[in-house]
Parts: structure tokens; sequence; C-alpha cells
């Protein structure tokens, strides 16, 4: 039997769709149905890779978790990588398919419909249940003709449409009429209701707004969502960043990371900024060294360019003369060696850069990219066999010059036994290097690192309830049951 499809499209970007798709996962999950999340085309630089090396976004690996079954590339089947302003990766079906700039994707993507429709339609076979997320507004009107991720969707499955806004922002009765005011009369009905979003305060208070919202949108409003805080679900966009990932604590232990333009994969350290008595700061200038206890350089999507910003920022004597330890992860491992080359244009107009020398390592890029859930062991002197698991997903190949010492030995590769070193670090092991990401997930390795920077453990809080089960219990507490029931019925 085919599976009905929920839609979950919002006003603007960052009004909640990839966290509320996360809740109704976990809520229909934990009604006996297999569901599965599903999003066309993602634009994200935090990827996730699955069991078989396929890459996709992460906020759609995070819905995977909240709905217990393990993230496909079927459930997002399209993934935009920005490498610059104007140039992105597009990877399809979790492999790289072209680097196209903006114009070039705009103009070759239609041809991509049939993959998106495909994958669904396997998702649909497969699951009970499949909520789907839409991208940014579903009426920009320049851009609604060649649609293949809001309406379109919603219109080839028939979905069960619902329209969610961000009250905190502002103007949330524009937002939501505007929106449907804008809609064709077919994609209008196909709207079930709507959902305020990220409300400060009792959600009582709001309830005339509701009545005006029904009133004037002619659907009904599901429920207000209350702003919840500290959620420790991994963030998909960097502006998050911005926020900072981390309460501010008195007397914290403060970890610089540098806040790339190209940034990757920067979920690699929420379980740093979890610890009790570590903040994790983002920087973007050399005087916010200052404090700090550590230097990590992320992964980035644009290596070379970022390293060159780095320069201009005046970050390359800024780390030389940096005391503490360095860390570099991925793009950073690859920015810490002595060069970086690429011959074939991978990140642009082929050439050669000079790394900032702090490990005997030359990295130069390769056509095909490197993508699979990895298993290893620490070969660093203060976690020395600790187990780690992650994964790598990188371009680049990176040799140790003159005898180096790796920082890792992998195990095992998508499953498979291995024996492959990965990784650097100096003699003193205060500057280290690799592909791993996630490595900090694994507690006994994280805790010992932190240990050599000062950290005693602090005390930990109450063991916290698994974050997916808090966040369904909050949205569900706060959506009208009888709605909620009808967009999980089967056909």
């Amino acid at each position: 039997m085919t599976a009905p499809v929920v839609m979950v499209v919002g006003t603007a970007s960052s009004v909640g769709k990839s966290t509320l798709v996360a809740a109704l996962c976990r809520i229909a999950a934990r009604r006996g149905l297999r569901v599965a999340p599903f999003k066309a085309q993602n634009m994200s630089n935090n990827a996730a890779v699955t069991a078989d090396g396929g890459e996709i976004a992460r906020s759609t690996a995070t819905q995977a978790a909240a709905a217990g079954v393990p993230p496909t590339v079927a459930m997002n089947p399209i993934l935009i990588k920005p490498e610059s302003d104007r140039r992105s990766q597009v990877v399809v079906e979790g492999k790289v398919w072209k680097t196209l700039s903006a114009a070039d994707y705009w103009r070759d993507r239609m041809p991509l419909w049939d993959v998106v429709a495909k994958n669904l339609d396997a998702l649909r076979d497969e699951y009970d249940l499949v909520i789907a997320e839409g991208a940014g507004s579903p009426v920009e009107l320049n851009l609604k003709a060649r649609d293949i991720v809001n309406m379109r969707v919603a219109r080839y499955a028939q979905a069960r449409t619902l329209l969610v806004g961000d009250i905190d922002a502002g103007g949330i009765f524009a937002a939501l009429l505007g929106t449907l005011m804008l809609l064709d009369a077919e994609e209008r009905a196909l709207v079930h209701g709507m959902v305020v979003n990220r409300f400060r305060g009792d959600p009582a208070l709001f309830t005339e707004g509701v009545r005006m919202l029904e009133e004037r949108g002619g659907v009904p409003v599901l429920g207000v969502v209350p702003w919840v805080h500290r959620m420790d679900l991994p963030e998909e966009d960097a502006v998050a960043l911005d926020r900072g990932r981390s309460a501010a604590e008195t007397h914290a232990l403060t970890i610089a990371v540098l806040r790339l333009p190209h940034i990757a994969n920067f979920d690699d350290f929420d379980p740093l900024a979890q610890e009790p008595g570590v903040s994790v700061r983002y920087i973007t200038s050399p005087a916010e060294l200052a404090g700090a206890a550590a230097l990590i350089i992320p992964g980035t999507k644009a290596t070379r360019a970022d390293l060159a910003w780095l320069r201009e920022r005046g970050f390359a004597q800024a780390i030389a003369a940096f005391g503490g330890p360095v860390v570099g992860i991925c793009g950073g491992y690859q920015m810490l060696g002595e060069s970086i080359d690429d011959a074939l244009g991978t990140e642009g107009p082929a050439g050669r850069e000079r790394g900032l020398g702090l490990l005997p390592v030359a990295t130069s890029f390769a056509a095909e990219k490197r993508t699979a859930p990895i298993q290893a062991r620490s070969l660093l002197p203060w976690a020395h066999g600790a187990a780690l698991e992650g994964y790598e997903i990188h371009m680049g190949r990176t040799v140790r010059l003159g005898g180096a010492s790796p920082s890792a030995t992998l195990t095992a590769r998508r499953g498979q036994p291995c024996h492959e070193d990965d990784g650097c670090a100096s003699a003193d092991a205060r500057v280290w290097g690799c592909y791993i990401h996630g490595i900090f997930a694994s507690a006994a390795f994280r805790h010992a690192w932190l240990a050599t920077l000062g950290w005693q453990g602090g005390t930990p809080a109450t063991p916290a309830p698994d974050p997916y089960d808090r966040l369904a219990d909050v949205v569900e507490q706060h959506l009208d049951a009888a709605q909620l029931a009808a967009l999980f019925r089967p056909l």
C-alpha cells in the first residue's frame, strides 16, 4: 500500500520546518508507524554519510534518527553544497553529480525531478508514512516554475500539507496569510492547517490571534508551539553558529573554533559544547583567541578559499604564535600541512597553496570523493587505543612526510575490516589532525583530550531525556490531537 505523505512547508527559511519534521517523525514512530523523512533538495555543507557511503543533509539524517530508522540517500536525493557565492557541488542520490554555477543549476535542474519522484515513490512503498520538508518559502514567485522541493512535491504526492510560521520573527499574520494567498487554488486545497511556531510565553495568550488566522485563512491552526530552548539537536545552517553553541558558564574552559566562511560539519563540536564546564566559541578574528585553551580548525567545503581568508584575517601568524593545542578536522587538517595541490581545479582554478606548516603533511585533491562510515583507534599518546567512530567525507588525499606519526588507525570502513593510518600529529602531540568527522562523539577520547586542557569533568547534569522524545512531547502537547491523528491516517 502506498504511504500517505505529510508535507511541512514554511513561510520562509529558518522558521522551524526541520525541527517540526523531526518532532512529527518521533510522534509517528511512537504510535507504531514506520515513518521516513524526505527532503527533495537541500542546500547545506553540513552533510551526513549513510551506511553505504552516500551523502545526505545532516538535518535529514537527524530526522531519520528521530524516526528510529537508518538514513538513506532516498530521503534526500539532491544535496547542494556551496563552494562559493556562485558555485556549488551537486550531490545526486548520495554521489557527486556535477559542480555548477547557480545559473547552470537553474537551467539543468529540471531533469532531476524524475530523481525526486523516484525516491519519494520508493519511500512510500517501504514505509507507513513519509513526512516531507519543503525549503525556504513555497511562494517565491520568480522561482516557482522551477520548483522541485515545495508544492510540486505536495501536488505530486497529494500531501497533507502544514504551513509553518515563526511568530518570534514578527509579522506572523502577513507571513501565514500572505503565503496562503499566493498559493494556487490547487495548492491551497492541500493545506490542512497552519502551525504558529516559537511562541514565547503562554500560548493561551494568542487565542484571539488563532481565531483571526483561521477566519482569514480558511484553514485551521493546528497549534501554537512554544520556543523550546537547548534541544541539543544538530543545527544545519552555519547561521546558527552566530547564536552560540554552548550555554554561558562562569570559568568555563573555552575552545575556539574558526568560523570559516564555508564551514562544514560543525556539529562535530556539539559533544564538546554539551560537556559541563566547556564553552565552544566560534571566532572570526585573532583577538578572539585570547583566553582559549585550544583552537580547532574545522572542515570546510572550500579549503583553498578559506585558507586565503584565514591568512587575510591574520590567523596564520596568530595560530603559529598560539601556545595551546591546535586541531584540524578534514579541511582544517589539510590547512595545517605544508601544501594543498589542486591540479584538477576541484575547488576552482587549478593551483597550489602553501599550508600553515604546522604538520608535516601534503594534500592533493582527487577526482573522486571518499565518503564512508568508519571505525578507528586513536594513536595519540593521551588517548592511545581509544575506540573512535565517525565518518569521512573528503576529496583530498593527504600523505605524511619524513616519517611523521599518524593520529589514528582506521579499523573498518563501511563495516568492512581495514588497516589504514589516518591523520598526523606533531612530535609532542600538541598539533594534530585527521579526516574523522565525529571524533569528539567518542566519550573516552573526548574526555581524555579535554583532560589535557585542564578540564576536570565538571558536575554532570541530571541525565537529560532523549532530545527527540523531549521535542516530540512539547510539539504533541501543543498540536490538536484530532488533527494530528488525521495527518497520520492511512490512505
